[in-house]
C-alpha cells in the first residue's frame, strides 16, 4: 500500500493538511470506508490539479462532482457501475484534461481498485486490477500501460489546489 511519503517526490510537499478525515466522512455519509490510501493521498494532494492535466477530487468536491458527473456518466452507456453515493457504487475521484473520468470501483474481495471512463476512445471503459495508491503513482510515473493518460514532465509535477 502506497503511503504519502511515496507522492512526495512526485508531487512535493502535501499541499492539504488533516484533510484525511474529512475524506473518509464523505465515505461514511454515502455508508462506504473509502480506502486507507485513498484517504490519506486524497487528504494530502486533493482538490488539486497536477500538472495542469490531471484532476484530484477531495473533500471539497467528491460530494459535487459525484452529483454533477455521476448522474451523466451513468447514463452515458458504456459506464457499467452506478456512481455514489448509490448503494454499492462506484467511487467517481478525478478526471484528465481531457475529459477520462477516473473510479475506483468495489470488489467482491473487498478491494477497491480504478477504472476510468475514457471519453476518446471508442472502447470507453478500462478496467485495472490495481488499487488507488499503486495505480495513481504508477500513473503519474508513466508506468501504466494507457497510451490516453497524459504525457508527464520532469519530476516532482506541479501540484495547484483550487479552493
Amino acid at each position: 500500500m502506497r503511503t504519502v511519503g511515496d507522492f512526495v517526490p512526485l508531487l512535493g510537499p502535501p499541499v492539504r493538511t488533516g484533510e484525511g478525515p474529512l475524506v473518509a466522512q464523505v465515505g461514511a455519509a454515502w455508508s462506504v470506508t473509502f480506502p486507507e490510501d485513498f484517504v490519506a493521498i486524497v487528504g494530502a494532494y486533493g482538490d488539486s490539479a497536477v500538472a495542469e492535466r490531471l484532476f484530484l477530487c477531495g473533500a471539497r468536491s467528491l460530494r459535487s462532482y459525484a452529483a454533477l458527473m455521476g448522474g451523466v456518466l451513468e447514463q452515458a452507456g458504456p459506464v457499467p457501475h452506478r456512481v455514489l453515493p448509490a448503494a454499492g457504487g462506484a467511487l467517481l475521484w478525478g478526471n484528465t484534461i481531457d475529459g477520462d473520468q477516473f473510479f475506483l470501483v468495489p470488489r467482491p474481495d473487498g478491494r477497491w481498485t480504478v477504472s476510468a471512463f475514457r471519453r476518446l476512445d471508442a472502447e470507453h471503459w478500462y478496467d485495472s486490477d490495481l488499487e488507488f495508491g499503486d495505480w495513481l503513482h504508477r500513473a503519474l510515473t508513466g508506468r501504466v500501460a494507457a497510451d490516453w493518460l497524459p504525457r508527464w514532465t520532469a519530476l516532482p509535477h506541479r501540484v495547484e489546489p483550487e479552493d
